[in-house]
């Protein structure tokens, strides 16, 4: 396949100039969100109003020397912030795990040699080599191409493959494009980096939906609202208190310490960390689902869902029509591989692996497929 440009396959960057566009452009990736720092998340614990009220309580009775009750409170709070922090913690630094395992790689040209490389050092003016089963790493504008098609259901929601050539307006003309994050269905390729990061079109499309920031829970403001509640109620009873003692002829010291004493007995001590215990058992529930929450505020949230509106193509589904078992006159069949991809194998359930010469019903199977 020669290239219509130079006649001759390019050489692409050389090493010193990937080197200095990736010091001027930065990684190819579409900057993560930052990892949430342990110190963050243990302040995180004891933000909640209804936590705050229970410190203000521990305090107050540490004044009024009810130094078991302070104890006591103090314990609650402490506990409950504890067992929320190990399990976000955990769940953040699972989260980190996960990302330093899937490390893409790419192919390209420099130096006038084909290597693979981390997608992250991929840099525009690179030659990137896709084929079928690829995942395309960085915009592209095709140079040379071979019976390409693509899926760009990811980008567009559109599950249908979209046909590409080279075109001599490849600047303005989809049709010689390659996006981020679509993936090649058949034929093969070369294509000129034109944008990384989050210059793509799909990191444009990250940009937006990281620009949302991030709300307060449904429970969050439930929990924000009763603490209100309670801390008004508290507030009102232990003025009455004061205000019948004080008419009854008692002493204002007397009668003020008992009344943050009736404040502090009002409070609700076990009701955060009866909270934090049925979310942390939540978020228990959906690691065994292969799920993680960042947030135990989270849990109850999805919980709480009864209408979930997403994209299906790319988000819930892959967007690949695979047969993985066959029936067929001879037994049942199992079927590896993915996809468009041409790689796998059709073997017995007793894991002999079958050809379609060896047996004319799956051989007339794959010729109807």
């Amino acid at each position: 396949m020669q290239d219509k440009t130079h006649g001759t396959a390019h050489p692409g960057l050389t090493r010193k100039e990937a080197q200095a566009r990736l010091a001027q452009y930065g990684p190819n990736t579409l900057g993560e969100a930052a990892r949430t720092s342990w110190a963050a998340i243990l302040l995180r614990q004891f933000t909640g109003l209804l936590v705050l009220i229970l410190i203000g309580a521990a305090i107050v009775a540490a004044v009024l020397g009810e130094v078991i009750d302070a104890l006591a409170i103090g314990l609650v709070v402490v506990l409950n912030g504890a067992l929320g922090f190990v399990q976000e913690w955990q769940a953040e630094t699972a989260l980190v795990a996960l990302r330093s395992m899937l490390s893409p790689k790419a192919r390209v040209r420099r130096d006038g040699v084909a290597q693979v490389i981390d997608s992250a050092d991929i840099v525009p003016g690179d030659l990137v080599l896709v084929s079928a089963g690829d995942k395309v790493p960085a915009d592209l504008v095709l140079r040379r191409g071979l019976d390409l098609r693509v899926d760009e259901s990811t980008l567009t929601g559109e599950s249908l493959p979209v046909s590409k050539a080279v075109s001599k307006a490849a600047e303005d003309d989809d049709t010689a494009r390659l996006f981020m994050g679509t993936a090649i269905v058949t034929g093969h390729g070369e294509g000129e980096v034109v944008a990384t990061g989050r210059a793509t079109a799909f990191g444009q499309i990250a940009t937006l939906t990281t620009s949302l920031g991030e709300k307060t829970t449904h429970l969050q403001r439930v929990l924000a609202r009763l603490a209100r509640q309670m801390a008004a109620f508290a507030l009102g009873v232990a003025a009455l208190v004061a205000a019948a003692g004080l008419w009854a002829g008692h002493g204002l010291r007397e009668m003020f310490f008992m009344a943050l004493s009736l404040a502090v007995a009002i409070v609700p001590e076990g009701l955060p960390a009866v909270v934090t215990i049925t979310l942390a058992l939540g978020a228990a529930a959906m690691v065994r689902q292969q799920a993680l929450a960042r947030r135990l505020q989270a849990v109850e949230t999805l919980g709480a869902a009864n209408v979930i509106c997403t994209d299906k193509t790319g988000t819930l589904t892959e967007d690949k029509m695979t047969a993985t078992r066959l029936w067929t006159p001879s037994g049942v069949s199992e079927v590896s591989g993915g996809g468009y991809d041409p790689a796998g194998h059709t073997a017995h359930a007793a894991g002999q692996h079958l050809r379609a010469g060896d047996d004319p019903a799956l051989g007339a199977v794959l010729e109807t497929a």
